[in-house]
This record gives structure tokens, C-alpha cells and sequence, in this order.
């Protein structure tokens, strides 16, 4: 019958479509480097890739700290500090020694693991590499407004919960490099030059890893920090301004 035909036909052409499209697929994902690739575990030696920001929302807990480990990043567990909606479970401090190379001032801060795995790769592949293209040294500091505050959202009375509430955020207001220069969002965003261009590389560089990266391209109240976070939001919904 011509009805059967043609159903046989179509089925003909869809297996063959599938079969074609799994040769491709078995060519080209060997192909594919692992950081691009969304079911791959998050290596935290590797290149910044298109997959990774989504890992880095996804991981936490002991497979975060195992990720710092396995990198030889030296850092404290800190212990449990939940309390109503404020506090953190699988908060870090950074310690002395390890491969990390930049410290912060005025003093560590505590960390949720998953910002933490994220600053890790924002300082070698994005903090680092922009210091040296733009402005030829090293960064030795990296300065910063804290991390945990139990506090909403612009400290109000009301409103969604800050991501300090819960160590998921870290504001960052400036960079010491090698030569005894000092950059700072509060005076170089805005200036032209090298320095101001350095900034910009730097929040561009965060968008590609955190949850949430705002300047003082979003508004007033970014105007001497960048805020870096990485909010629980699922790892399609990021925020970049």
C-alpha cells in the first residue's frame, strides 16, 4: 500500500539520519575539549571552557574541596555556621602555600568552596594573563570589600537575602601588582588608560565563571567594587554587567 511505503520510507530516512548523526557525534566529541563539554567533571588545571560556569553552579560540598585538593590549593575547612538564612556548610580560608600565588587583603576571606573553585580560575586565567597584556607585571594582592555579612540584598530591611548571607560572594576593590602599583575600581574604572582597561578585562573574564558579576556599569552602588557570586540560579541564567 503507497501509505506503507512511504512510513517505510521515512523510517528508512530517520535511521539513517540517527546512524549519520552518531558517526559525527563519535568524531567530533573526542574532538571537543573537556572544559566545553557539560557531563565532564570540572577540572580546576584546565582552561576556562564553555561548560564551565554551569559546573562551577553545580558543584559543592566535599566534591568542591576534593576539585581544591586535587588542584594543591591550600586552604582551612571552616565549620558549620547555619543559622536561619545566613551562614555557609562548605566555607574555605585560604592558607599559605599551595599553587595559589596572589593573596588578599586585608585578610582572606571565608569562602563558600564553589566561589572559591571559581577565583581560582579567574586569578590564573583571566586576573593574571590580563595584568601582563596590560599593564606588564604580576599581581600580587587582590583587595576586597569582604564576603559573609548575614545581610539582604543592598543591606534593607526587607528583600531577597544577600549571596554574602551565605559566603557565595566576595566584592573585590582593587589589585596590588609586582611593581608597587595600586588599581582600584573607585579610581580607574572610569579613567582611560591602561588600568581602566585592566578592570574591564578582568569583570569581562568573571562573567565567563560566576553566577553574577556586576561593576559600575550596573549602578551607584557598584560604583568601587565589582561584586563576584555564584548564586544557585541553575547553570543557564547568569547575570553580567
Amino acid at each position: 500500500m503507497p501509505f506503507l511505503r512511504i512510513l517505510r520510507r521515512l523510517a528508512t530516512r530517520v535511521l539513517i539520519g540517527a546512524v549519520g548523526l552518531a558517526l559525527i557525534l563519535v568524531y567530533l566529541i573526542p574532538r571537543v575539549p573537556p572544559e566545553d563539554i557539560p557531563w565532564t567533571p570540572l577540572d580546576l588545571d584546565a582552561p576556562i571552557g564553555l561548560a564551565t560556569a554551569g559546573k562551577l553552579a553545580t558543584t559543592e560540598g566535599a566534591g568542591c574541596r576534593a576539585l581544591l585538593d586535587r588542584a594543591d590549593i591550600a586552604y582551612r575547612a571552616l565549620p558549620d555556621t547555619r543559622r536561619a538564612q545566613c551562614g555557609f556548610d562548605d566555607g574555605i580560608l585560604w592558607t599559605a602555600g599551595g599553587r595559589r600565588l596572589i593573596r588578599y587583603a586585608p585578610t582572606p576571606p571565608p569562602l563558600a568552596c564553589p566561589l572559591a573553585a571559581g577565583l581560582v580560575l579567574w586569578e590564573r586565567e583571566v586576573v593574571e594573563p590580563a595584568a601582563q597584556r596590560r599593564l606588564g607585571a604580576h599581581v600580587v594582592a587582590i583587595e576586597h570589600f569582604g564576603s559573609y555579612a548575614c545581610r539582604r540584598m543592598y543591606g534593607r530591611a526587607t528583600g531577597d537575602w544577600s549571596e554574602h548571607a551565605r559566603a557565595r560572594a566576595l566584592d573585590v576593590s582593587g589589585f596590588r601588582l609586582s611593581d608597587g602599583r595600586r588599581i582600584t575600581v573607585a579610581w580607574d574604572w572610569t579613567r582611560p588608560g591602561r588600568a581602566s582597561a585592566f578592570l574591564h578585562d578582568v569583570r569581562d573574564g568573571g562573567c565567563r565563571l560566576f553566577a553574577t558579576v556586576l561593576s559600575p556599569d550596573y549602578n551607584a552602588a557598584h560604583h568601587d567594587h565589582l561584586h563576584l557570586d555564584e548564586a544557585k540560579r541553575g547553570i543557564a541564567w547568569h547575570a553580567c554587567r
